[in-house]
């Protein structure tokens, strides 16, 4: 039997006693053809503390484990140009131990249980995520809000530094030193103005990592990670009126926050195409388009997704077939509508053969830009794109892990975790002809930003006149 201790409350953690495993019926209708109707039902319940950390409870029998999420309404979008970096660096600063949890204690006693734990950072949230045992639910309860509510008495200018170092690192192995890695500074810099909050890559730049003082980094933590600015879901093996009152036991110390006001949304548009080229450590050139699109779950948002699919996920796409199958003049090809809560983009992005540069490349994809703004897709094309996105969503919400972080990111961006139909039922509403319509409304030639990345010594490599990104 384990014991954790916070102030005057202690923790028991001892073994569960078996029990039997109910089935959870999810209620899905087979997937039979393009207009086949799905309703699906996850039930839940949602209340909040008196400090105003939404909860989101989901029962789910299917195997006896418990998923715990947690979303924090912060990303790098809430960070300030000069101090860049701080919501990825708390991602790590979260795992360092609180008031009641000893540094390096924080896995251990998750992994003694059989369970796991992970986190990452956007640019709109940050999320950590767990899955346990049914009978070690209290466990994460505790640790989650004792980092939510007591980090700060545990943290130290030296732990700070600490992950910094761990950070700056992160950021060297996979933007710096990452063959392509500096697109991933190169795209945000050259499609949003300096004053917006997507002109900075998530990581942050190192300067702005060197240049965060200790105050920094605790005003950002107390500005942002309060349970007036979180949403916790719950989901799995669960009692649900158990389950509320380990909740309420747990969560209703924590401190509350001054809630955040939305994010403004300040217009941003591309006037004009912006050409760039930067030599990099790689052995074949990479072409990226880059457009402007509208915000997650806004109209147009799931157009983009679906002309996604059909110009370049897969092997029967467009680019893909023309590029990598009919003229071998390309290794791989990706295209996607990356959402976001002020906006998104959509991209086109491919590698080149070895002996083919990327003016050739780009003819091909302009042809294909073109036909797609003529004429209507095939239906075909938009009936596998719709059933790709239906069938890999309803697999992703067989897992309960993943069930639990979709109530979260619906509530997060949409006010309703039960969002999932009007979801799906915006993909299964698009017609052939609003793909047309959405490539020539957003897939403009004079608004676009072109970046290819070249062998160092080979800028002949790169696709039309383009200004050279200075190396960093």
């Amino acid at each position: 039997m384990l014991r954790y201790a916070r102030g005057s409350r202690w923790l028991f953690q001892s073994p569960g006693k078996g029990g039997v495993i109910s089935l959870f019926l999810l209620s899905l209708l087979a997937l039979s053809g393009f207009a086949q109707q799905t309703r699906i039902e996850i039930p839940y319940t949602r209340f909040t503390l008196s400090n105003g950390l939404n909860v989101i409870l989901h029962e789910d029998h299917t195997t006896p484990t418990v998923a715990l999420n947690i979303w924090y309404h912060v990303g790098s979008a809430r960070e300030k140009p000069g101090r860049t970096g701080l919501a990825h660096l708390f991602e790590h600063l979260m795992f360092e131990g609180s008031q009641h949890v000893p540094e390096r204690k924080f896995d251990q006693w998750l992994e003694a249980t059989g369970g796991e734990n992970n986190a990452s950072t956007a640019q709109d949230r940050t999320n950590y995520y767990l899955t346990v045992p049914r009978n070690a639910l209290e466990l994460p309860l505790f640790l989650e809000s004792d980092r939510m509510g007591f980090l700060l008495p545990a943290m130290s200018p030296a732990t700070v530094d600490g992950q910094r170092d761990v950070v700056k690192n992160e950021r060297r192995e996979s933007v710096e030193n990452q063959p392509y890695g500096m697109s991933e500074d190169i795209l945000p810099e050259n499609l949003y103005p300096p004053e917006h909050p997507y002109h900075w890559p998530i990581i942050g730049s190192m300067a702005d990592l060197s240049a965060a003082s200790y105050e920094d980094v605790v005003g950002f933590f107390k500005t942002y990670y309060s349970p007036s600015n979180a949403s916790l879901c719950v989901a799995g093996d669960i009692d649900p009126a158990t389950t509320r009152a380990l909740v309420e036991k747990w969560f209703s110390d924590v401190p509350g926050g001054r809630p955040e006001l939305p994010l403004a949304k300040p217009a941003v548009t591309l006037t004009t195409e912006k050409r760039l080229y930067y030599q990099d450590n790689v052995q074949l050139p990479r072409l990226y388009m880059v457009w402007l699109s509208p915000a997650a779950y806004t109209p147009g948002d799931a157009e983009l997704d679906l002309l996604a699919n059909v110009l370049g996920r897969g092997k029967n796409s467009r680019l893909y077939r023309r590029l990598v199958y009919d003229l071998q003049i390309a290794q791989d090809v990706f295209v996607y509508q990356s959402q976001g809560e002020l906006n998104s983009t959509f991209g086109i992005i491919v590698t080149a053969r070895s002996g083919h540069g990327l003016t050739e490349i780009e003819k091909v994809i302009q042809e294909e830009l073109n036909r797609i703004k003529a004429e209507a897709a095939q239906r075909r094309e938009l009936e596998r794109a719709v059933n790709q996105y239906e069938s890999g969503f309803l697999r992703q919400i067989e897992i309960v892990s993943q069930k639990a972080d979709q109530l979260n990111a619906y509530y997060t961006m949409t006010g309703n975790p039960d969002y999932f139909n009007e979801d799906l039922a915006r993909y299964k509403a698009v017609d052939p002809d609003d793909i047309r319509a959405i490539a020539e409304t957003y897939l403009k030639d004079d608004a676009r930003l072109v970046l290819s990345i070249v062998p160092k010594g080979r800028k002949d490599l790169a696709s039309g006149d383009g200004k050279e990104v200075e190396g960093r």
